[in-house]
Formats: structure tokens, C-alpha cells, sequence
């Protein structure tokens, strides 16, 4: 959450100034903007940090699977680029067929660009090699666009379950939950989960969300009526 993005970020700035070109500094600082951008006001130098973080992390780190990753994910997520995205997860995976770190972040860009098979294959690929991952509720978030773009809400309330359980001071873990609930009629249940929504990210907007993390319309159109649904702010 953004409070943890601002403690963070003057550490890799520090790290910068002694090494501007070190690439996993500038994947971590991407990850830091791209995280107060999406839940803290969507401010432009927020928007604006995250890409420039990412293309550094990509351009310096051609050898390095974790910096490759999480410039990828900052380029699908902020910059919409999801091609460059992609191509980033798949040269890291090349430079690490092992690892779990691009198989979690790339499961919920595929979801979000609408490659749902792939999304979930991923997900569940990237739980197989890391079961105890700290990342994990990434993949559990990949594994519900999946499933909700295709309309198994009773797979994608799993997953949402499941991404709650492992990060629950996450509120878009929150907000999966409140949609695939509202598809599948708990409409009670939705709205106990909508309040935590509100609790964790007090500004939550679903216009605001939509415009920031541009999923395609399989996602957008059903997520937003559900959020809307449950009482969430338009």
C-alpha cells in the first residue's frame, strides 16, 4: 500500500545516487510509483516515475530476470504497453525457466491484457514452483481475471479468497472478492467485503481504478457493475 511505497522509495533513490544504472534499484522504484499512482491519487509524476523506473529496469538489466520482471509489469500496468510488457516476462522466464517472481507478476498482466488461459497457467505455474511465495496473491489475482473474463465466479470467489488470505491489508485483494460475490448473487457478502475495500483505501474510485489500470472491456464493463453493485464509489 502507498504507505510503504513512501518508505521505501528515498532507500532506492540512495541506492541510485550511488549506482544510477543498477537495475533492480529501478524495478523496486517502478514498483514504488506504480503503486502510489494506482491507490494514492493517480498524480502524474507518480505515473510518470513508475515508466521511467521500468524502462530503466529493461534497458539495464537484459541479464537480470527479477529487473526485467518488474519492469515488465510497470510498463503493462502504467504505460498499457502490454506487448513490451510481455516481451519483458517472456526474456526474463528465457534468462530463468525457474522462476516464480515472472511466471506471479506476468499471471495478472495476461489477465488484465485478456489472455486468460494463459493468466491462469501462469498463476498456478508460478504457485507450483513458489508455494509459499510472498507474492502470491499476485498469482491468485491473475488466476481470478482469468476466471471471471470467462464467467466462473465460483473459481474466481476462490481466488479472490485466496489473494485475501494471503496479503489481507491489500485492498484490491478486497475488491476482486467484492466482484465475483456480486456475480454470484452474495450480494451481503459483497457488501462486507466492499466496506473493507473503503477501510484499506479510503479514495477508491471505479472509474479512478479502470483509468489507471486499463483492463479490457471482459473485465471493466462486468467488474465495474458489480463494484456498483455492492456500493463502491463510481
Amino acid at each position: 500500500m502507498p504507505e510503504t511505497a513512501l518508505r521505501a522509495l528515498p532507500l532506492l533513490e540512495r541506492a541510485l545516487t550511488l549506482e544510477p544504472d543498477y537495475a533492480l534499484a529501478h524495478g523496486h522504484a517502478a514498483f514504488c510509483y506504480e503503486n502510489l499512482f494506482v491507490r494514492d491519487g493517480r498524480r502524474d509524476e507518480n505515473r510518470l516515475g513508475a515508466i521511467r523506473h521500468a524502462h530503466a529496469a529493461i534497458a539495464y538489466g537484459r541479464d537480470d530476470a527479477t529487473a526485467l520482471t518488474l519492469g515488465g509489469f510497470n510498463l503493462g500496468m502504467i504505460e498499457h504497453d502490454r506487448v513490451a510488457a510481455t516481451e519483458a516476462f517472456e526474456a526474463a522466464i528465457v534468462l530463468s525457466p525457474s522462476s516464480a517472481f515472472a511466471y506471479i507478476l506476468g499471471s495478472i498482466q495476461l489477465g488484465f491484457a485478456g489472455d486468460v488461459e494463459r493468466a491462469i497457467q501462469w498463476g498456478e505455474l508460478g504457485l507450483r514452483l513458489s508455494p509459499l511465495d510472498p507474492w502470491s496473491y499476485i498469482a491468485c489475482h491473475g488466476m481470478f481475471l482469468g476466471h471471471f473474463q470467462t464467467g466462473r465466479f465460483e473459481q474466481a470467489t476462490n481466488a479472490a479468497r485466496k489473494s485475501v488470505q494471503h496479503n489481507p491489508g491489500f485492498s484490491i485483494s478486497h475488491m476482486f472478492l467484492v466482484a465475483a460475490l456480486g456475480k454470484l448473487g452474495r450480494i451481503d457478502e459483497a457488501k462486507a467485503a466492499a466496506s473493507r475495500v473503503l477501510a484499506l483505501q479510503p479514495g477508491f474510485s471505479i472509474a479512478e481504478w479502470c483509468a489507471a489500470t486499463d483492463p479490457v472491456p471482459a473485465i471493466a464493463v462486468p467488474l465495474s457493475d458489480a463494484l456498483r453493485a455492492a456500493g463502491l464509489p463510481e
